[in-house]
């Protein structure tokens, strides 16, 4: 019996490592821009961005957002990125603002 749940044991382990690089590669990281004249309508406009390009790839968003922002004087550039994976349904978008 102790042997039994030893190979059961085993046997799940190597069955989680070899989904785990499976799984990582399905992934990938997503980045959007977004260039507005204030810094709230620039992060607006790239994470609706990203979350738009995203649903056009398909792919679902995991984690975090993490966006970056730089005062370019008469401009507010921020950058957007995401890591998404497979799993979702491509949708069919019209810019960075509308995907039906």
């Amino acid at each position: 019996m102790r042997s039994l749940k030893l190979s059961l044991a085993g046997a799940a382990a190597m069955l989680c490592a070899l989904w785990a690089p499976a799984q990582a590669a399905d992934c990938t990281r997503i980045a959007a821009v977004g260039q507005m004249v204030t810094h709230d309508t620039a992060v607006l406009f790239s994470t609706n961005a990203l979350q738009n390009t995203i649903a056009s790839k398909g792919l679902v968003g995991q984690g975090p957002v993490k966006t970056t922002c730089e005062d370019e004087g008469a401009t507010t550039t921020c950058r957007s990125s995401q890591m998404a994976c497979k799993g979702g349904t491509p949708k069919t978008c019209l810019g960075a603002w509308f995907c039906f």
